[in-house]
């Protein structure tokens, strides 16, 4: 009897779906009452395949897919599930790639950012810096595949002209330096080209504001082509995707109550050229 092999494709970034499939594996294979090598016997694959695919790690093909539905009693659950399989998007965090998706069909998307230059606005050698600051560090050729990301992300401003995008900024994110004077100077270039897009507006919270309304940190605001309004919020190693109508109404009213805060589109092309001559 023929059994298939171990982890010869396993995938270098699992994505959710993979996950969630690997999941439901999991709980039909346990649910019948078989260990992992009993399963793995039954539909001719070994343990350690099984095991991959458990964990996200590895792509199922079709005969996987209708042996584990044959062996697990034909409820039609793993044939649906694998349905929705992808791979992992290369350059996104896991927490993101859900939202990131969102945006690319989003009628209108919101951002507020206060710690550094939202991605969508960022110059290369800005994300390269980014990327190259982070803790653990990472390889060189995984900061490449995460600048490529970033970049191919950014192509919507352009590919999407009839789609709004809005951002508030606070000024101090322009003022750090990552680099030297040049490097500065390229970035803010990149942030005005960007934003002299006519469906991209960008303001500025000036330093001397004060306190405002979206001081709870940084927030995504968009709208989806069904006229549902979702948030993002970001942290330390994690991101949470908000649908409570009631949240994300509190968010978009503290937004809209910063845009009123900020400088208009005008003045704040106005605050950075003003910041790059400076340098």
């Amino acid at each position: 009897m023929a059994v298939h092999g171990g982890d010869g494709e396993r995938e270098p970034d699992p994505s959710d779906s993979l996950r969630t499939f690997g999941a439901v594996v999991q709980a039909l294979r346990e649910h019948a009452g078989l260990s992992r090598t009993e399963f793995g016997t039954l539909i001719r694959f070994s343990k350690h395949t099984v095991e991959s695919v458990e964990l996200g790690r590895r792509m199922p093909d079709e005969v996987f897919v209708e042996r584990g539905e044959q062996a697990t009693g034909n409820t039609g659950a793993l044939r649906k599930s694998a349905q929705h399989l992808s791979r992992g998007e290369p350059g996104l965090a896991a927490w993101f790639r859900r939202w990131a998706r969102l945006e690319r069909v989003a009628v209108s998307l919101c951002t507020y950012e206060c710690r550094l230059v939202p991605g969508l606005l960022q110059s290369e050698p800005y994300a390269r810096a980014v990327f190259e600051g982070t803790i653990p560090l990472v390889p060189d050729e995984q900061v490449e595949v995460l600048v490529a990301a970033r970049l191919e992300r950014q192509k919507m401003l352009r590919e999407r002209p009839t789609v709004p995008f809005s951002f508030i900024v606070e000024e101090h994110v322009f003022r750090r330096r990552f680099g030297d004077v040049e490097r500065v100077r390229e970035s803010l270039d990149y942030v005005l080209a960007q934003a002299a897009l006519r469906n991209v507006t960008l303001q500025i919270i000036p330093q001397e504001a004060g306190l405002h309304a979206c001081l709870d940190g940084p927030v995504q605001l968009l709208e989806t082509p069904e006229g549902r309004r979702l948030g993002y919020s970001e942290g330390q190693q994690n991101g949470r995707l908000i649908g409570d109508p009631k949240e994300v109404s509190l968010l978009q009213q503290r937004y809209d109550t910063l845009r009123s805060q900020a400088l208009n589109h005008k003045e704040s092309r106005g605050l950075l050229e003003r910041l790059r001559g400076e340098l």
